[in-house]
């Protein structure tokens, strides 16, 4: 992983509001600190997670999960793997192992939402893993085809306006959502 390389994409993102501001300067500062392991579930902290705003070819409608152990409805993603080149490909990585549709690809607008949210402490695996944060770097993906199989992680799949997720989500799906309706 180059840790200059998404410094440099951290720097340049301009941020839509002064929470996810907020959250591109912690990741920026998570980074730096953390240069060797950002990527590492290792790293106590925290680590750099990777997610994919998925959208139809028109646009008009974006693809969300029911997530199996959060119980709740979120855009594709998750943990970069050491085979991954990048956030961003670890992000369509993810969002194709989630969705089981074929043909996604990343938009060229590269890097568009950055988020922080905690992550309670839980059992995996038999293993007491503790709470930590996920510095999460969104991108937007197309996706040619809407035919969606689900992988063991999620419950359920919806293809919703990005208009009534704007305007109906939570906060930082929401933010996703008027940003990419910019674009």
């Amino acid at each position: 992983m180059n840790t200059a390389e998404l410094i440099s994409s951290l720097s340049t993102h301009r941020s839509l509001d002064s929470a996810e501001e907020k959250h591109r300067l912690d990741t920026i500062f998570f980074v730096q600190r953390n240069a060797a392991s950002w990527w590492r579930r290792s790293t106590i902290e925290g680590h750099i997670t990777a997610s994919a705003w998925v959208r139809n070819r028109a646009g008009t409608h974006a693809l969300l999960l029911h997530h199996a152990q959060l119980d709740r409805w979120l855009q594709p993603g998750g943990h970069l793997d050491e085979s991954d080149a990048s956030p961003a490909h670890a992000a369509l990585r993810e969002a194709r192992e989630e969705s089981g549709i074929p043909g996604l690809k990343l938009a060229d607008e590269g890097l568009i939402d950055v988020d922080v949210h905690p992550i309670p402490a839980r059992r995996k695996s038999g293993v007491m893993e503790p709470a930590h944060l996920h510095y999460d770097l969104r991108y937007l993906v197309s996706a040619d085809r809407d035919d969606v199989v689900l992988s063991e992680e999620s419950l359920g799949f919806q293809w919703l306006s990005v208009i009534e997720v704007a305007h109906n989500a939570e906060p930082s799906i929401a933010r996703l959502a008027r940003k990419s309706l910019s674009r």
